[in-house]
């Protein structure tokens, strides 16, 4: 698999949130899939910057660099000032795509969501703004919530805090955001804005993305089969029947289809579409509006992280309740 982090789960948790063994679960905490985080993950570069070694990214070390909390454009435009003075010896500094601000996130952590080995000082247990502005509200931009790692979007008049990052990752992709967007929903030049349809951080998607297999359809960007129909469960269901429903599907086929991490499901979103959030060359069929993830919420265990796949918001659902689809995944070389 490519292009996808580990979530950093380790643990399986029932749906009373109460821990158990990890062996024949299927959830995120047994297959632990996606690219595994170096030990140690951060490199301390200075006093001031940090090297995080799964991505290459470099961030500053303080957390609340700014001290306050501010508006997108405002965050935008403070971080250019970084660049300006050459904050820190470097020029490079801007506000992270959506991607980058959640390749930060441990969902094995809570009260910061973040590694246990991290350096970071100042970690403020709220909302930090990303450049990605959300295609189904344009004056709206993505935010990463730092106490449990959730992610949606707030208006952009609004005031968040402001986490700069710097360097290149070969590991994560393009959020798929083109242009570029004020914080009325008008489109504006994208030049010199700052913002994640100007810079297109991360790996290119192929072109195309998807190919058609017989067991589904592949994702070339990740290496991951999806099955060609998001509905494979005949109605919502709990967390565990949507658990069940891919354990029944993976001994009636032999393959070894699973439920997907939430960070799995995330990377199929598309951030300049919407209803659904999915590339525009996709070729699935009765796409749902949420479905369940492995990853269970290490904030609240009772719970478990869910993809919004008409908004691309990552939230969570109270594992009990009857309320989110199922999309089996399984590994192309496993085909």
């Amino acid at each position: 698999m490519e292009h996808i982090l580990q979530t950093g789960l380790k643990r399986c948790y029932d749906s009373n949130g109460e821990e158990q063994p990890c062996a024949g679960t299927g959830q995120d905490g047994e297959y632990q899939s996606g690219y595994p985080w170096p030990d140690p993950r951060f490199d301390q570069i200075d006093e001031n910057l940090i090297r995080d070694l799964a991505t290459g990214l470099v961030w500053v070390r303080d957390a609340n660099l700014f001290s306050f909390p501010m508006t997108w454009q405002e965050g935008l435009e403070e971080v250019a000032r970084l660049n300006t003075k050459e904050h820190f010896g470097r020029n490079d500094w801007r506000l992270p795509n959506r991607r980058e601000m959640r390749s930060l996130i441990n969902h094995g952590a809570r009260k910061p969501a973040l590694p246990d080995d991290n350096p970071f000082e100042n970690v403020f247990l709220g909302w930090y703004w990303t450049s990605t502005s959300a295609a189904r509200a344009p004056g709206y931009a993505w935010y990463v919530h730092m106490e449990g790692g959730r992610m949606f979007y707030g208006r952009k008049d609004s005031y968040y805090l402001v986490w700069p990052v710097c360097g290149s990752s070969t590991l994560l992709p393009q959020t798929g955001q083109r242009g570029c967007f004020d914080e009325h929903g008008e489109e504006v030049d994208c030049e010199a804005s700052g913002q994640d349809g100007e810079l297109r951080q991360g790996k290119i998607w192929p072109s195309p993305r998807f190919r058609r297999e017989e067991e589904g359809v592949a994702d070339l960007l990740t290496g991951l089969v999806w099955a060609r129909e998001g509905d494979v469960a005949p109605a919502q269901g709990s967390w565990e029947e949507a658990l069940d429903s891919i354990a029944t599907l993976a001994g009636q086929t032999g393959k070894a289809w699973r439920l997907p991490t939430i960070n799995e499901l995330e990377s199929l979103v598309d951030v300049s579409r919407h209803s659904p959030a999915l590339p525009h060359d996709h070729c699935f069929s009765s796409v749902q509006e949420a479905y369940w993830s492995s990853t269970t919420s290490f904030f609240e265990p009772d719970w478990a992280y869910v993809l919004y796949m008409h908004k691309g918001a990552v939230g969570v659902g109270f594992k009990k309740n009857r309320d989110f689809a199922v999309w089996p995944v399984l590994e192309l070389e496993n085909t």
